[in-house]
């Protein structure tokens, strides 16, 4: 039953009176104060954790001008990895399915065949102990498999197989790769695996598992890796992140002053938009910011001691910092965030080079740069491969999927967040 007009009133009434009390407006005049005075450079606790590689600016570009602009990157390589979320079965196994393919600019059909494939999987059943973890060839050769039992936990069951079954799948396939990459990649989503990094912050048992576990360590390893690997060729490595749900900075700008910012991307769309003389917004410019040094939230964890990794390090402490630019698309209301280890960004002129190639990219895709595009494609596996595998995995087990009311009452497997 939907809701009846006078329903639907009543609740635009009330939302009425929050706005009464909320004035938009205020909240650009903090934004405008918050960008002109607390970050160059941000504080935390007394410790710099933001600040600008060179001096902090609000700049912005005609979208059709940039988007025909060429840039220093002949060719370009997009990684990414889809999975069929996190699955309960009957028998008590929780599983993801994870695969990474890399899409090339322009294509590379063999390339584009390629995938890696990791399946984790979870069990509290003591006398399940281990499963075969090596890596097995497919596809005559384009794919290689591997399927891994993960460290049992009482909670998040679903969480632990996510996030190892993507990260492990993206990683591995971007150090197999690496040596077809010539001129840039570009990864589909951040350069370090946050959603592992966030363990420490979210519950104990998750932190336990990331301080004591080799598994979600090695994974972080392979990360650091990556980034060693592509400065070592003089390759540069970027993330587009299309969804960031970091509230960092906002965290720490909401001590200072106050910030009624909900997470940094609605920060930076303040920061960012422009609007003309009736309050309507300008769709003629991409705004984006200046570069920032990051040392706020996990953007700091593998470069400040608190994270404990078997790795050693062949470049100086430095060039693992993440850093960032942020752009606006006012076209769609729409923020991306830029990622590139210091190592690639401290250089003056590679740093120019990579603001002006992926403004150009999202000017022309409307969007993300297109070898993420292309490699979302590819490594996405939609809603009929996910049930297609979930049913062979259940022949396999014996044994079927675990259901709730909302998979009946909706027919649907919801996305996993």
């Amino acid at each position: 039953m939907t809701l009846d007009p006078v329903h639907v009133d009543g609740i635009a009434q009330l939302a009425g009176r929050v706005s009464e009390d909320v004035a938009d407006s205020d909240h650009g005049d903090v934004a405008d104060r918050a960008w002109a005075e607390f970050l160059d450079p941000l504080y935390d606790d007394g410790s710099i954790v933001l600040e600008p590689l060179d001096s902090i600016e609000r700049q912005k570009v005609p979208i059709d001008d940039i988007a025909l602009t060429e840039t220093a990157f002949d060719t370009q390589h997009g990684l990414d990895a889809g999975t069929i979320n996190p699955t309960t079965f009957k028998n008590g196994l929780v599983l993801d399915v994870s695969q990474a393919a890399m899409a090339a600019v322009p294509s590379d059909v063999e390339l584009h065949r390629a995938r890696t494939i990791v399946m984790t999987v979870h069990t509290n059943d003591p006398s399940v102990s281990t499963y075969d973890d090596e890596w097995h060839g497919g596809d005559r050769g384009f794919a290689r498999r591997r399927m891994l039992q993960v460290p049992r936990v009482d909670r998040y069951e679903q969480t632990v197989v996510h996030a190892l079954a993507l990260y492990l799948a993206e990683s591995e396939h971007a150090l197999k790769q690496a040596e077809v990459v010539d001129d840039l990649l570009v990864l589909d989503g951040p350069i370090y695996p946050t959603g592992l990094l966030k363990w420490r912050e979210r519950n104990p048992e998750l932190r336990r598992l990331l301080a004591d576990e080799d598994m979600p360590r090695d994974v972080i390893c392979n990360y650091v890796e990556l980034v060693e690997t592509f400065v070592d060729r003089d390759v540069p490595m970027v993330g587009f992140v299309k969804n960031s749900a970091s509230k960092a900075i906002t965290r720490t700008l909401r001590k200072k002053l106050g910030a009624p910012w909900v997470d940094d991307d609605a920060f930076f769309r303040r920061v960012l938009e422009r609007l003309d003389d009736h309050g309507d917004p300008k769709t003629d410019h991409l705004t984006f910011t200046n570069w920032f040094r990051s040392r706020v939230g996990t953007d700091g964890m593998l470069c400040d001691g608190s994270l404990d990794i078997d790795h050693d390090r062949t470049l100086d402490e430095e060039a693992y910092e993440v850093t960032f630019f942020v752009v606006y698309d006012p076209r769609d209301d729409l923020i991306y965030r830029v990622e590139a280890p210091y190592a690639f960004t401290r250089d003056d002129g590679l740093r120019a080079q990579l603001t002006t190639h992926l403004l150009s990219e999202v000017a022309g895709e409307r969007g993300p740069p297109l070898p993420v595009g292309k490699a979302d494609e590819l490594a996405r596996i939609d809603r009929q491969g996910k049930q297609t595998l979930r049913r062979r995995i259940e022949r396999e087990f014996d044994t079927t999927q675990q259901e709730s009311y909302n998979d009946k009452r909706w027919n649907a497997v919801e996305e996993f967040l």
